[in-house]
């Protein structure tokens, strides 16, 4: 079509003026990377409810293991300003524990979240907080009543921490995040359906940052 060779000798340009735009910002912020490690304590999961042919059952809550969790960040502050933004990834595996004679089922959970990060810009410290959706991939695993299953799902992370500065580039930090969301295992049971029911977790972290 006419138009066509038209959009192909525009985009180019069109990237290059993106591009420029965006170098002053880039340049002016205030980059970070950091790995955390820390502790998950999960809620039960609660509200169970049966999907596909078992759908309108109820089941118990069930009960999850406190679990190791681990992750990483990347994050901005333009300008060195106070507002920022960041994408946290974490990983923890809360197993659902046993529940009367049936037995527990693996569990793991990784939580991609960006968050939009609102701190105090102190030359030492630096207390925080923030918040924003999450996707979060589940992977319950196979079991004697489970098949593997595999679902994502989005939810809300909300999370307060504060960052002390031992160098100028070297930050340690402490962390405090909540995370909601509903798992929807739809082949946990097969063929014949599986369970949805509300996640929610609270997560403790200790990490280091390097800021560029």
């Amino acid at each position: 079509m006419v138009w066509m060779p038209f959009v192909r000798s525009r985009f180019p340009v069109a990237v290059s003026v993106a591009l420029l735009l965006l170098a002053p910002v880039a340049t002016r912020a205030e980059w970070y990377a950091a790995a955390q490690l820390g502790v998950n304590f999960a809620d039960p999961i609660r509200n169970v409810r049966g999907s596909g042919s078992l759908a309108g059952l109820e089941a118990p809550n069930f009960n999850l293991k406190t679990s190791p969790a681990f992750g990483g960040k990347l994050g901005f502050f333009p300008n060195h300003g106070i507002l920022g933004i960041e994408l946290d990834v974490s990983h923890s595996t809360p197993h659902i524990k046993n529940l009367d004679d049936v037995p527990g089922i693996h569990l793991s959970v990784t939580n991609i979240g960006p968050s939009v990060i609102l701190r105090y810009p102190g030359v030492t410290w630096q207390p925080y907080i923030g918040g924003g959706p999450a996707v979060l991939v589940a992977h319950l695993g196979r079991s004697s009543t489970t098949e593997s299953d595999t679902q994502v799902s989005l939810g809300a992370n909300v999370l307060v921490g504060i960052r002390a500065f031992v160098t100028p580039k070297v930050a340690l930090f402490t962390e405090y995040k909540y995370t909601d969301s509903t798992f929807r295992f739809g082949g946990a049971f097969g063929p014949v359906g599986g369970f949805d029911g509300t996640y929610r977790a609270h997560q403790l972290f200790m990490g280091l940052s390097y800021h560029f």
